[in-house]
């Protein structure tokens, strides 16, 4: 929005321009500058700028033309202030006692740029909660479900409106010739062969509604279940955005979990490989026990170089679900822990999740919707029973109009459909028929997911217990190894030894650990409770 006021004096003649120069608002200055042309008779032009707020390329491109008629320019803004000087080349005209354009914009500028640093270099923290969150907000698939049950509800309504009835009002205007003969089909002596032409006028009230349509009624009761369809529809894929984010969330702990441990390896590799350079020096060891600890050491150098551009792959698709800016880092909050879950019984876990999982409760919805499709199908054969209506004035002129009325009851009985409802019918049955099947394949896989969840997370408590066992075991051998190192009682093999048995116990912890809340998550999504577990 711009606003251009006018200022016309002996001395000279000033334009005011308040709003932001941009798009269309450029050429309406260029216009009201082309009409104040042909009155300027050679006095002064000035534009005050001091109100406006923003200037875009093209508003740029009219200050210049402007400056090569000899306008001149009063600003207050610093932005303002360095592109009218950078247009004329020369220190701009400042409606008031204000900082040089120049200092006052490289200080915003300064503050900007820190600003924006500051802002890019500080990263996303996200607990799992908040991902989960998050993609459920951003997500298009969500969208995209939450608008299927909008078409849903009024495909409802539609249904809904056949069984309602329909009232309007009508008028009508109409001149008229008849042809009497044409109309008899006789011609009678003495009678004109026409009537007319003559004015008649209508205007009134109709109505129509349907007292018996059990097929209009089946289809409206579908239509509901279409609507608890969609949003069945609408769970799945929200359980189905939640599993992913989970999984790809706890990829990236145990990928932070990695690095961890590598760096921790590295820091025990180079400690070790200090050492052997120190028993060298003083002649306690040979060099070959320096170069086996430095090739350990490099070993673990390569391991972590690699953990870390895994973690980085790791939060960039993370990024990719939430739908996040590509440029904004991320960290997760969250730790990889273990906590004992409740013994989980398979059977009744199965039959939980026949009733939770909204993939089946969308099928079933299907189901009862196709069947009331059938029996509207089949209702057809039925007798129909309406009743309609309509009063209206109606006259040759306005003051003969009279009150007229029609009222009407119709029955109507179908008795040759040429086989459409019994096709109608059929295609019914046979999509019943293909939903029974996708109904079993579907029960089936449930109970696979289900089973197999809860044997992994059996396995996945029992390997957490063992790992952490090892890594405990691992850390008391390394320190036995280089206590006996450091006494000269045995060459540093034991020592690479201990670090690749540490090495091989915290990787095989990690992986238990993600194992375990991956086995979680898994049996959550097989029972339908994975929203509900980690997205509240």
């Amino acid at each position: 929005m711009l606003k251009i006021s006018i200022h016309d004096t002996p001395e000279q003649l000033k334009f005011k321009l308040e709003g932001r120069l941009i798009g269309p608002w450029v050429r309406e200055v260029e216009q009201s500058w082309d009409t104040a042309q042909s009155v300027r008779n050679g006095r002064k032009a000035v534009f005050d700028l001091s109100d406006v707020t923003f200037i875009d390329d093209n508003g740029r491109d009219l200050l210049e033309n402007l400056h090569k008629t000899g306008v001149s320019f009063i600003v207050a803004d610093p932005m303002t202030c360095a592109i009218v000087e950078e247009v004329t080349g020369a220190p701009a005209q400042r409606a008031a006692a204000t900082p040089k354009c120049k200092h006052l914009l490289r200080f915003t500028a300064i503050l900007a740029l820190l600003a924006a640093a500051q802002a890019s270099a500080a990263p996303l923290k996200l607990t799992l909660k908040d991902a989960v969150q998050t993609a459920l907000k951003q997500n298009p698939g969500v969208v995209t479900a939450n608008l299927n049950i909008a078409q849903a509800q009024e495909n409802n309504r539609l249904s809904r409106s056949a069984l309602l009835p329909q009232v309007g009002i009508s008028a009508s205007d109409a001149v008229r010739r008849v042809n009497i003969e044409a109309q008899i089909g006789v011609k009678f002596a003495g009678f004109p062969q026409h009537i007319g032409p003559f004015w008649v006028g209508q205007a009134g009230v109709g109505a129509e509604a349907p007292l018996l349509d059990l097929a209009v009624y089946r289809r409206y009761k579908a239509s509901k279940e279409g609507v608890r369809a969609a949003e069945a529809d609408r769970t799945s894929v929200r359980e189905e955005n939640v599993f992913l984010v989970v999984s790809q969330y706890l990829g990236g702990l145990r990928a932070a979990a990695d690095v961890k441990a590598a760096r921790s390896r590295a820091e025990l590799a180079k400690a070790l490989l200090d050492q052997a350079t120190d028993l060298q020096k003083n002649g306690v060891s040979a060099k070959i026990d320096t170069l086996r600890a430095d090739v350990e050491y490099q070993n673990e150098r390569q391991r972590l170089i690699e953990s870390e551009t895994q973690l980085k792959t790791s939060l960039f698709g993370l990024a990719r679900l939430l739908n996040l800016d590509p440029a904004q880092d991320i960290e997760l909050v969250d730790q990889v822990s273990f906590f004992e879950t409740p013994e989980f019984n398979a059977e009744q876990g199965l039959e939980a999740a026949y009733r939770a999982r909204p993939e089946l409760q969308a099928l079933e919805a299907r189901v009862r919707a196709l069947e009331l499709e059938r029996r509207a199908a089949s209702d057809q054969r039925l007798p129909k029973l309406s009743v309609t209506g309509a009063w209206a004035q109606q006259g040759l002129t306005v003051s003969s109009m009279i009150p007229t009325y029609n009222y009407q009851a119709n029955l109507d009985i179908p008795l040759y459909t040429g086989g459409r409802i019994r096709a109608q019918m059929a295609e019914a049955d046979i999509e019943l028929k293909k939903i029974a099947q996708n109904r079993q394949e579907l029960r089936n896989r449930i109970a696979l997911e289900v089973k197999t969840a809860a044997a992994q997370l059996d396995s996945a408590r029992s390997q957490v217990e063992v790992a952490n066992r090892a890594v405990k075991l691992a850390d008391e051998e390394v320190t036995q190894a280089r206590d006996r190192f450091s006494a000269g009682v045995a060459s540093n093999i034991e020592v690479i030894t201990a670090q690749d048995g540490l090495a091989r116990a915290n990787d095989n912890q990690i992986v238990a650990l993600y194992r375990y809340n991956q086995a979680r998550a898994d049996l959550s999504r097989a029972t339908g409770q994975i929203e509900s577990l980690y997205g509240r």
